[in-house]
């Protein structure tokens, strides 16, 4: 509701400045502060956390004819996160582009280690911690919850206090090295079961070789309850 509440401010504030300014001929800069705030605030709001835009100074001497619907859009790449740049572009009865430099802020939670995680060691609740912090300042893929954590293991020793991210740490695994797996072979109208022993350790849906009883080594899929998939 605050949100709502805060981009109607930002429009009615945007359309009285546009007035005014229609009067002069010339673009209201206030006006086109509000417009980027209200299109970053729209593009932000399904982010995890408290959202907060701060808009860039804009030259004052910026001399724009006054525009009735000015624009916001981004530049390939560009998003709502952290330092960013928004175009604000005019077609009639001028046509005109700007872009004006701006910031979002995400204050959300973010996983951390709370004691010393050994590289390999499957991590468990008593070695995690909320934090609260700036998300946009932090690595990518970092963790927001314990149950994206819980039962992995990281890919190198960590100190207390290090923000965890996803693509550091491994998937507890399914299929362990030496394991007896049920390998399940489907292909068009057939499926094959038999017995194999896995030769590397692995998480679910990752890539693994086994041996069959006859020594034939093939590669599947890792599955929970010891399966190894092949499809053909």
């Amino acid at each position: 509701m605050k949100s709502r509440l805060l981009m109607t401010a930002a429009l009615l504030g945007a359309a009285l400045c546009n007035g005014a300014a229609a009067q002069t001929g010339r673009q209201d800069i206030a006006a086109l502060k509000g417009t980027v705030e209200q299109f970053l605030q729209v593009q932000a709001g399904g982010l995890p956390g408290q959202v907060t835009v701060t808009v860039g100074a804009v030259d004052p001497r910026l001399n724009l004819a006054a525009c009735p619907a000015p624009q916001a859009f981004f530049m390939p790449g560009a998003r709502a996160w952290g330092k960013t740049s928004v175009g604000v572009r005019c077609a009639t009865p001028s046509s005109w582009t700007v872009y004006i430099q701006a910031s979002v802020t995400v204050i959300g939670d973010y996983v951390a280690s709370a004691a010393p995680l050994v590289q390999g060691q499957p991590i468990d609740a008593g070695q995690l911690t909320i934090l609260k912090g700036d998300l946009t300042t932090l690595p990518a893929g970092i963790a927001t919850d314990v149950s994206q954590v819980i039962g992995r293991s990281a890919n190198v020793s960590l100190p207390p206090g290090t923000p965890l991210r996803l693509d550091t740490l491994r998937s507890k695994p399914v299929v362990q090295s030496g394991q007896l797996v049920r390998l399940v072979s489907t292909g068009n109208g057939f499926s094959v079961s038999s017995e194999a022993r896995a030769m590397g350790t692995a998480g679910d849906g990752q890539v693994v070789q086994v041996k069959t009883a006859a020594g034939q080594q093939i590669t599947g899929i890792a599955k929970s309850g010891g399966l190894v998939e092949v499809a053909f």
